[in-house]
């Protein structure tokens, strides 16, 4: 194993494949908490801002603040906040799904806002995607819980926001997701004042989110993406919208409607046929 270890392509394929399996428990701890979703995304940011503040000094990692920046963080800071709120509406499974439709997000912020047109690639992905889309929605209109699948929407586009950003020269990744996580965790945090239950099953399934399913999943995912590539980093990635729903219905039992499990076999397979079409264009291959 150590010999394996050594090769970085491994090496990056297990630091990504380790933040997706910190993502997917997400759902099922906020499950747990019966606090706001508000309270909630404020605490968990608070506690992984200090995580991150950490990993930034070990690694000497040199903050950036400018407008691109603090643009960025706003945008992961409505991802977070949206995807908490989401997650609080509507069943866990059908938030992370809406969520990972990011990169098609990312396509139409592109073309609306660059007047980058989309190859057929993409546009066949976003056919597949919204084909996805609205099995959710309209399994969510009899179920009243449009609301939630619509933030879960939203979170989507800002998190498409957050790369789209990021990939400006004067971006930083790391440094969007620490202000973000910054900006919630001091402006949210304070309504843990209002909340009543402070079990320690609850103080802990706080901590684990902050630590754990952002914190420590940020380090792992900026530290294996550098030596990954993006077919293998997508199809790793896909792993978080699958286990999270699966976690919840084991732990907490709470299931999707089969309109809803279609719709999320029909988003992955859009997402995953987009990223792998993409990376092996990336690698010289056939696009």
């Amino acid at each position: 194993m150590s010999s394996k270890f050594s090769d970085p392509h491994f090496r990056g394929s297990a630091f990504v494949l380790a933040a997706s399996l910190c993502f997917s428990t997400g759902g099922l701890l906020m499950k747990f908490i019966p606090w706001n979703a508000l309270t909630i995304n404020g605490a968990r940011n608070a506690i992984s801002s200090a995580v991150i503040g950490l990993f930034i000094l070990a690694a000497r990692h040199k903050l950036k603040f400018n407008l691109t920046v603090f643009i960025g963080a706003l945008s992961m800071a409505g991802v977070t906040t949206l995807f908490a709120l989401a997650n609080k509406l509507t069943t866990a499974g059908n938030t992370i799904i809406l969520q990972y439709t990011a990169p098609i997000w990312l396509v139409l912020l592109m073309f609306f806002i660059f007047g980058k047109k989309p190859d057929r690639t993409a546009l066949l992905s976003i056919l597949i995607v919204f084909l996805g889309i609205c099995c959710f929605f309209f399994e969510s209109l009899s179920s009243g819980k449009w609301l939630g699948d619509f933030f879960a929407l939203l979170s989507g586009i800002f998190y498409a926001g957050v790369f789209m950003l990021n990939s400006f020269e004067k971006g930083d990744a790391l440094s969007s997701v620490f202000f973000g996580q910054l900006f919630c965790g001091v402006f949210l945090t304070p309504l843990v004042l209002r909340e009543s239950v402070f079990t320690f099953p609850v103080l802990l399934s706080v901590f684990l989110l902050g630590a754990v399913q952002v914190g420590l999943a940020y380090i792992f995912f900026t530290s294996g993406i550098k030596y990954t590539d993006p077919v293998t980093a997508s199809i790793i990635n896909a792993l978080e919208p699958i286990l999270n729903p699966i976690l919840v219905a084991v732990f907490y039992g709470e299931t999707p409607g089969r309109l809803a499990l279609v719709g999320a076999v029909i988003v992955i397979c859009g997402i995953l046929f987009y990223n792998i079409k993409k990376g092996r264009a990336a690698d010289g291959g056939t696009p």
